[in-house]
């Protein structure tokens, strides 16, 4: 059974919790630690797959904007899935996002990670 409720950060699994809160200081070695070995990041209909790729992207990803990154929502799909809404505001085209991260886990760490433009 689907549940959408907003959640403050303190009550995500801690290996989403975690990842994020590396992930918006650019801290891709720590990111990459929340990350199985056999993880998959999508990002706008591009694929990355395994360690050596998800490392790259998780160095890579924005690396030419500058921006802030705000969680504007949260909620518990099931007891392995979670998505979290984040809003980015930088120098990248239009300026404003809003994107979903939608997160799979497995055994504590993020087995798939799909981001995605936030509905309208």
């Amino acid at each position: 059974m689907t549940q959408h409720t907003d959640l403050p950060s303190d009550l995500l699994p801690p290996a989403v919790r975690q990842f994020l809160g590396a992930h918006i200081v650019r801290d891709a070695d720590t990111a990459s630690s929340f990350l199985a070995e056999d993880a998959v990041i999508v990002d706008q209909d591009e694929t990355f797959r395994g360690r050596e790729e998800t490392d790259a992207f998780l160095r890579d990803a924005g690396s030419e904007f500058e921006y802030t990154t705000e969680q504007i929502g949260a909620h518990r799909v099931d007891d392995t899935h979670w998505v979290v809404t984040v809003r980015l505001e930088g120098t990248f085209p239009g300026g404003v996002a809003e994107l979903d991260y939608r997160f799979e886990l497995r055994d504590d760490l993020i087995a798939e990670l799909v981001i995605a433009n936030h509905p309208a």
